[in-house]
């Protein structure tokens, strides 16, 4: 057992303290310096230069590099010209990192919004059916063209700005006894005054002909109409001739349009084709408008004597196929017109149901003036090896039209109509959002003196063909209406478009001023705006007159948003949902207006609903 020491008390003597104290002495290092050497021993400095260099970079280490760099360019013996440089790359590495952060945020709004659900029948998704062949024609390009090297055709495409996606694309033809159409149609086309194809027609008429699955944007007034009839019409011919329609037969072309208008004027342009046909004694071919507004039996006594051709709008066809008044066994052919409208107005699930009647595969087209990416994807799961064709950017608006934009209050504007009218020689558009304002209006101009009819979904159909077809043959100078006039309608010698009121959504902006300018011809489209107008809309608005190389009046060129230098980002111009030039999807309103409905309407399904959409 060891022996227990007693403690000795120490005692602090002074002279001691103070020699200790000179030993121990360290020197005062400043903050800033202590910092620096602290950033030497975690390897931190060198790892400052490398990152410069890189493009992804997290916004706190960029703060903490940054104010590194500064004591870095402190204290070294480095140029300011080496340090501005350094700290530009910083600068610029922080700029293309947000650029990447919103390209990402993008790229999952747009897999959030894309349909999960491809567009086809029911039955097709069931027994998951899917077609990996386009169907064959017997119609075939003529030799001398086929022996051409693919040059050549990819030298036109450049030269009338064809451009064109998929796979063994047609060659495009120059003219129409290139493309082999018959006596009778090339008879109905020089009556018409037509006498070559504009450049949708060059490249698509081909490859509607070849039994190629296609979607066509070219702008407003291009011929986009004859690229989906003037096939259609060899293919019904080709039937007949072969094997004649029987009783209750048919159809074996289907085309669906949004509004009646637009249905009655495609089935006006088949019969004008079918008359020149049957005069070249050809078999006679027959068609039928099946739209709302009419009596079915009308369509019904043609569809009783074999059908070829069928013109409908999705709510009558959805009708009559329930009630089993038609059938679409032998149906091959099948062409959405404003395709993308259709859809955006809530005609999708009609769609699918309308598809689910066919009975095998079919050629399906689909055609407009504005097709934003989201619809263009969501269209391709019910096509085979789509061929894609556009001339011009998918909703730009046509260079034909002369747009001007005027600051007009929103009591003057009724008033400042007149004036506006004064511009042009008659006949002119009106259109205007509301159905009292188009009523509003065609009363005004009415008391006026001003010959003038007015069209909106308010009216029946009897009374809306007839103020069309007064407006048509010239008996009207003013025609006033809603947006169902404003998709694909064709009235010759149109001059001038109002908007009274700036729509809120530019692709309907587009389809209305398109109404003007048409096969070559120039027109002028005036549009009043004031404070009530979205800035959103607004941004967009100027994107496209700067886009067109128009006059942006001073009150739009002031407006900035804070995304301006996101809007030349990515693949994409502008929003890939909608189509606005002056917004991306981050901001889109009308992305946000939809969401916003979907929400509301959580918990509040209509049980009692009998739409196709229940079934």
């Amino acid at each position: 057992m060891s022996e227990f020491k007693v403690p000795h008390k120490r005692y602090r003597r002074d002279n001691d303290v103070e020699s200790n104290s000179d030993d121990e002495y360290v020197p005062y290092v400043p903050v800033r310096e202590r910092k620096k050497q602290e950033l030497l021993k975690l390897g931190r400095l060198s790892k400052l230069k490398e990152e410069s260099g890189k493009v992804k970079i997290s916004s706190e280490e960029l703060d903490d590099d940054e104010s590194e760099g500064q004591v870095w360019g402190r204290k070294s013996n480095i140029s300011l010209l080496d340090q501005h440089t350094e700290l530009k790359k910083l600068a610029e590495a922080k700029k293309e990192s947000e650029m990447e952060k919103q390209l990402k945020e993008e790229e999952k709004i747009l897999e959030s919004v894309a349909e999960k659900k491809a567009l086809m029948g029911v039955a097709e998704l069931a027994k998951g059916i899917q077609y990996d062949d386009p169907i064959k024609t017997s119609w075939t390009a003529p030799r001398y063209i086929l022996a051409m090297p693919e040059e050549r055709h990819e030298n036109v495409r450049l030269k009338l700005r064809i451009l064109v996606e998929g796979e063994e694309i047609p060659p495009p033809l120059k003219s129409f006894k290139e493309m082999k159409l018959n006596k009778g149609i090339m008879a109905g086309l020089s009556q018409k005054g037509i006498k070559k194809p504009t450049p949708i027609q060059i490249q698509g008429i081909p490859t509607v002909l070849s039994g190629r699955d296609m979607i066509g944007i070219a702008f407003t007034g291009s011929g986009k109409t004859l690229v989906f009839v003037l096939p259609l019409l060899m293919f019904c011919l080709e039937q007949e001739i072969k094997l004649p329609f029987k009783p209750n037969e048919g159809p074996y072309g289907l085309i669906i349009c949004p509004s009646r208008e637009l249905a009655k004027q495609t089935f006006d342009i088949i019969n004008h084709y079918m008359t020149f046909l049957e005069r070249s004694n050809y078999p006679r071919l027959r068609s039928c408008l099946a739209i709302g507004g009419i009596p079915v039996f009308e369509s019904l006594d043609v569809i009783k004597r074999g059908v070829h051709i069928m013109v409908a709008t999705p709510g009558r066809l959805m009708d009559m196929l329930d009630k089993k008044m038609i059938n679409l066994e032998v149906c091959r052919y099948l062409c959405m017109d404003e395709a993308d409208r259709m859809i955006d107005m809530g005609f999708e699930e009609d769609v699918r149901t309308i598809f689910s009647f066919f009975q095998g595969q079919r050629q399906t087209l689909l055609f407009s003036a504005t097709m934003p990416k989201k619809i263009q994807n969501f269209a391709r799961s019910a096509l085979v090896k789509p061929i894609t064709i556009n001339v011009g950017r998918a909703g730009a608006a046509s260079m034909n039209v002369i747009q001007e934009v005027e600051y007009v209050k929103q009591e003057a504007k009724v008033v400042y109509l007149l004036e506006c009218l004064k511009k042009t020689t008659p006949p002119v558009l009106i259109f205007a959002e509301k159905k009292q304002d188009v009523d509003a209006i065609h009363e005004y101009l009415l008391l006026k003196g001003v010959e003038a009819v007015a069209i909106h979904g308010g009216k029946d159909q009897e009374e809306r063909s007839k103020s069309v077809d007064a407006f048509r043959k010239g008996q009207k100078d003013v025609l006033v209406a809603t947006d169902v006039a404003s998709k694909g309608l064709d009235f010759e010698e149109i001059q001038h478009v109002i908007n009274y009121d700036m729509p809120d959504d530019v692709e309907n902006y587009v389809h209305r001023i398109g109404r003007t300018g048409r096969s070559g011809k120039t027109g002028i489209a005036t549009t009043f705006i004031n404070k009530a107008n979205d800035e959103s809309v607004l941004l967009d608005l100027k994107h496209l007159l700067i886009e067109a190389r128009q006059n942006v009046p001073l009150f739009l060129s002031e407006l900035e948003s804070e995304n301006e230098k996101y809007l030349q980002l990515g693949d994409e111009r502008g929003c890939s949902y909608c189509g606005g030039l002056g917004h991306r999807i981050t901001d889109c309103p009308k992305l946000e207006a939809i969401q916003t409905k979907q929400a509301s309407n959580i918990g509040r399904r209509d049980y009692l609903a009998t739409s196709a959409a229940d079934y």
